[in-house]
């Protein structure tokens, strides 16, 4: 598969057209940013990690009736997904009080939201990707509104499996953020990427971070966190 055009560049992969119009190609880079991009480092082998563990989780979603836009891990730092048309939105999924819902409600660090909870945010670095519900994004004209049930029923199915998986590799799967788009097909899928930059993952024992938050908060070396994550996952699955 050839990497032609460069179609779009985003703050941590580069998307590129391929001889077949329905499949593109995602080249995850090896930058770090967090508060929409204000803070930004390079940091070698970071684009790696995250396409392999991205690669492994996107399988294993596959693998239980979960569609997503990947096709295949092409090499170190690509992936190869089909093109979709996505929604600037986010759905996030929390397990556990963390970073924007500790400082919205004032709950105490790591409390247990069960069941889960489901929020969605409108995917805008200037806007600083504000909170929205239904009828925002009906206004905002966000995703068509019908599908949304469909993702928070996607989501939490999405929490479901990766919860268990992180469960056996000692990990707690504290919250995450979904991108949906749709398929040339017309379905609904998961789209974007699925690793530690949109995940807050900390050890199960300790509830040391290793995740992005590594970086935002200066709490540590961001690669040892993430290589930590792989290296669990590998060992369950």
């Amino acid at each position: 598969m050839q990497k032609l055009k460069k179609l779009y560049e985003g703050k941590a992969k580069i998307v590129y057209e391929t001889e077949e119009p329905d499949k593109v190609i995602l080249e995850f880079k090896d930058v770090a940013t967090a508060f929409d991009g204000v803070k930004k480092e390079d940091i070698k082998g970071k684009g790696s990690l995250n396409n392999e563990i991205s690669s492994i989780l996107f399988t294993i979603l596959e693998n239980h009736g979960i569609k997503t836009h990947f096709i295949k891990k092409l090499s170190d730092r690509e992936m190869l997904v089909w093109k979709a048309k996505r929604f600037p939105l986010e759905l996030v999924v929390r397990n556990y009080a963390a970073g924007s819902f500790v400082k919205r409600y004032g709950v105490k660090e790591g409390t247990e939201i069960n069941p889960p909870l489901t929020e969605f945010f409108m995917k805008n670095d200037e806007l600083h990707d504000p909170m929205v519900c239904e009828e925002h994004i009906r206004f905002l004209e966000l995703a068509p509104v019908e599908l949304l049930p469909k993702m928070k029923k996607i989501g939490l199915k999405v929490n479901e499996i990766l919860k268990n998986i992180f469960e056996k590799a000692n990990i707690l799967l504290v919250d995450f953020k979904l991108e949906f788009g749709l398929l040339p097909d017309g379905s609904l899928a998961v789209v974007d990427e699925i690793s530690p930059d949109s995940m807050r993952l900390w050890d199960k024992q300790t509830r040391e971070k290793l995740d992005k938050d590594r970086f935002r908060f200066d709490l540590g070396d961001l690669l040892e966190g993430y290589k930590k994550i792989l290296l669990n996952l590998k060992e369950v699955i």
